[in-house]
């Protein structure tokens, strides 16, 4: 890398995290303390519309745009599972503001111990202990009440983790799948492109700025499928939204 560019990443990435941090104190702070005051969907329906206006104001800020295609995928009055890849820490703060309507995540359960930055975690999440059993068994319970009682979206990335590799998605876990297939919810495929190279594995501390494209881009019924179906499901999704990658930045 170009030392002058090298250079002036660690500066900018300073730049975006004091951005972050001041705009997240000013924008989203109080209103997650006043979320997680009441229960579901009443805090997703608090939580959306704040982390959508601290994203429209934060990116601009640091020289990003976000544009989407695919909005007319999402129905009045339904609810789905929404599948992300998986590429960035940049992935979790546009994604969920970018999905049409109040949504859930699964998300890490230690990173609520973060300090003001765990209480916005936590306000939009479903936490997650994947070495805890108990944790694991909970976490399936409110996925299923985020998708059939409080009628609410769940955004979750069936990698797992992020994507470090040069190929284009990792392999995918069930958990969704069965999810939305005892639901009988609809998934909605969704690809998240450039998130990688604003803020890259390597090197640490440093980040470019570039426009995030998020696109939604298929519906997959689960209506009549049973958990037996599930492979399928998932070997379907994850090749379909591959060779979307593929198309799009000519892989």
């Amino acid at each position: 890398m170009n030392p002058i560019k090298r250079i002036l990443g660690h500066i900018y990435f300073i730049y975006g995290m004091l951005l972050f941090l001041i705009t997240m104190l000013i924008i989203s702070f109080i209103p997650a303390c006043i979320a997680l005051l009441f229960p579901e969907p009443k805090r997703a329906k608090i939580i959306h519309p704040t982390y959508n206006i601290w994203m429209r104001i934060f990116l601009p800020l640091v020289f990003i745009r976000v544009k989407r295609k695919g909005k007319e995928l999402f129905k009045k009055n339904e609810n789905y599972v929404v599948v992300f890849n998986h590429n960035s820490f940049v992935d979790i703060p546009v994604s969920m503001p970018w999905v049409p309507g109040p949504n859930k995540t699964l998300a890490k359960k230690e990173m609520v111990k973060i300090p003001i930055f765990g209480v916005i975690y936590k306000a939009g999440s479903i936490l997650l202990d994947r070495k805890n059993a108990q944790s694991r068994k909970d976490s399936v319970i409110q996925m299923d009440q985020t998708l059939e009682k409080f009628k609410l979206h769940l955004t979750l990335f069936p990698e797992g983790t992020r994507n470090k590799t040069q190929a284009p998605l990792l392999p995918f876990y069930d958990g969704e799948f069965i999810t939305a297939i005892k639901t009988q919810k609809t998934i909605i495929a969704g690809m998240i492109f450039n998130t990688k190279n604003i803020l890259p594995n390597k090197p640490k501390l440093w980040a470019w700025p570039h426009n995030i494209q998020i696109h939604f881009i298929q519906k997959y019924t689960t209506t009549g499928l049973s958990t037996q179906d599930k492979e399928v499901l998932k070997s379907r999704i994850r090749s379909d939204m591959e060779k979307y990658f593929r198309k799009v930045v000519q892989y």
